[in-house]
């Protein structure tokens, strides 16, 4: 029996029938928003009509007693559910000890409905009419019971003036509710306006970066490529400062390449602070274990000696292979999927294809931005991408990765300039 009454003690209804009901933590009563100069003007006029109804209750035969049921508007301000209570305990007090007179027994009775109201503004709606119904049952057993609390006239009338009380209190509540949820609403779409504007500032200034920065970051790393070859036996101390100004040049663009693909993260989650490390083809096999526990039924193939490529390219691949393979999983379930690497001497080739789906697809919510970002990380790497259906009615994804091997000094040699700045260019 104990566990029952336990349990049905935890029912959400009963859970803010007893927060709401059963509280003697404040609920202050808001001021108003606007406007600000008659902000406390509500409060100012409850304790206006507490005042109001104390002096014309003090020819009553318990003056002291009702002056402090008066003072219950005033408490409600600030504690609704102990004011509410106290002046049901003021009511029962007054009708069974001291019996109004006939002049003053509408005001025991509004007094309590604008408790009422003042308890109705700050709480649940089901807890409001609770305490409604409550004070409707306390009203009709002081009556039954003999008690001098008016007439059945009086008393329907105090039932009215409860439900009105209630009415016009949960209306204004929900009033403030809708206010307070429209001005969240205008705040976040504020928020969210200024980060797509932050969004898009950094968009263009990586655009820029690129247009400019690294164009002229090239024409440092090929001329100091190609000065040795313009001098006839040129010092060795020469041929080391060039070298050393162009794999500066060459390390000046891969952090332009990662400030770029910072600057252009394009959603509030792409945090650019996280220490974790990036993934690269080391995590390949990971990336493969998680889609074949999935359901996707994968191979790979690698062609060529792999080798450390720089991170971008890594990253740049892991990422590609893994925007591919979750589209199959979304639009192609059911089908195989084969990965082909091909490590050539100056660019990493990626091959990603799957058959046809084998069983039906789930609707797509929408457009999404896979295809995008894969072409955006290619492009930033001056690369190439192609994606579209196959024949047999799967699709492809296909994608070459500049991948230049590590710049290294080398003496002046009998290639020509023309040759150095032709395999540069084809590598930049």
């Amino acid at each position: 029996m104990p566990e029952t009454i336990a349990a049905m003690a935890d029912r959400p209804g009963l859970r803010i029938l007893r927060a709401d009901l059963i509280s003697l933590r404040g609920r202050p009563m808001p001021p108003l928003a606007w406007p600000r100069w008659l902000r406390w003007l509500p409060h100012s006029l409850v304790c206006f009509a507490a005042a109001l109804t104390a002096a014309a209750a003090a020819g009553t035969t318990a003056p002291i007693l009702a002056a402090g049921h008066a003072a219950m508007l005033v408490v409600a301000l600030r504690r609704p559910a102990s004011a509410w209570w106290l002046s049901m305990a003021f009511i029962t007090g007054i009708t069974v000890g001291y019996p109004p007179t006939h002049d003053t027994q509408i005001y025991v009775w509004m007094v309590h409905a604008g408790v009422l109201f003042l308890f109705a503004l700050r709480v649940r709606l089901v807890s409001a009419i609770t305490a409604a119904v409550l004070s409707t049952l306390l009203a009709v057993v002081l009556k039954l019971s003999g008690c001098t609390v008016g007439s059945w006239t009086v008393v329907t009338g105090a039932l009215a003036l409860f439900a009105l009380a209630l009415l016009i209190g949960a209306v204004v509540r929900g009033r403030r509710e809708d206010h307070a949820r429209l001005t969240e609403q205008i705040a976040a779409t504020a928020r969210e306006r200024a980060l797509r504007t932050v969004l898009e500032e950094r968009t263009r200034i990586a655009r820029e970066l690129h247009d400019v920065v690294a164009h002229h970051l090239s024409l440092i790393s090929i001329q100091a490529d190609a000065a040795p070859y313009r001098v006839q036996a040129p010092p060795a101390a020469l041929i080391t400062e060039l070298a050393s100004i162009r794999a500066n040049a060459l390390e000046g663009l891969a952090e332009l390449r990662q400030m770029l693909g910072l600057l252009r993260s394009n959603g509030p989650g792409d945090s650019t602070t996280g220490t974790s490390p990036q993934p690269s083809l080391a995590q390949l096999d990971g990336l493969l274990g998680n889609v074949r526990a999935a359901g996707l039924r994968t191979t790979t193939r690698i062609e060529g000696a792999a080798r450390h490529l720089p991170p971008g390219v890594e990253l740049s691949a892991y990422r590609i292979i893994q925007e591919a393979l979750s589209n199959v999983l979304r639009h192609a379930p059911g089908a195989k999927a084969s990965i082909e690497l091909t490590y050539a001497r100056d660019a990493l080739l990626l091959r990603i294809v799957n058959g046809p789906a084998a069983l039906p697809a789930a609707p797509s919510p929408g457009a999404g931005h896979g295809v995008i970002g894969m072409r955006e990380r290619v492009a930033m790497l001056g690369g190439e991408l192609a994606v579209g259906p196959t024949p047999d009615g799967g699709y492809e994804v296909s994608a070459a990765l500049p991948a230049c091997p590590a710049p290294v000094p080398e003496p002046a040699a009998t290639v020509t300039v023309a040759v150095a700045v032709a395999d540069k260019e084809s590598c930049i």
